[in-house]
């Protein structure tokens, strides 16, 4: 078998052993830095649709970074569950530049909680609150 070959392997049997918890964390820091990068449609792909809340989150999320800038991290708190389904808890910071020059900075930190499912081989978020956190707000 060539190098290739074994590398292949190796990547595919690393993707399927992966760590549920490891796997989770990864698809939230993944929205969480499409959030920074002002990109909303980044952030809700880690969504399912179904989600109760849904449509008020991707209203939020796209007035959120109609503001402004937004830089967005978390940190891991909770985490429980099986590779199938899990409930964490994350401390979720926004800050929030926005104004003439960015000149207003707003900053939020909260313990945000989310039900994560596997669906169709891919995690997605399928619960979240509280939804709200991501609102927009009006610079002052």
């Amino acid at each position: 078998m060539t190098r290739r070959g074994w590398l292949g392997i190796s990547i595919a049997f690393g993707c399927w052993a992966a760590d549920p918890s490891q796997q989770v964390l990864d698809l939230v820091a993944d929205a969480a830095g499409s959030l920074s990068a002002g990109d909303a449609a980044g952030f809700l792909k880690a969504f399912d649709r179904a989600m109760p809340g849904y449509e008020r989150l991707r209203q939020n999320v796209m007035g959120l970074v109609a503001l402004g800038e937004v830089r967005s991290a978390i940190e891991a708190q909770e985490d429980e569950g099986n590779d199938q389904r899990r409930q964490v808890q994350f401390l979720w910071t926004l800050q929030i530049l926005a104004g003439p020059s960015a000149r207003v900075t707003t900053r939020r930190e909260q313990a945000v909680s989310c039900t994560v499912e596997k669906q169709a081989g891919k995690w997605r978020i399928t619960k979240l609150e509280p939804v709200d956190f991501f609102a927009p707000i009006p610079p002052r």
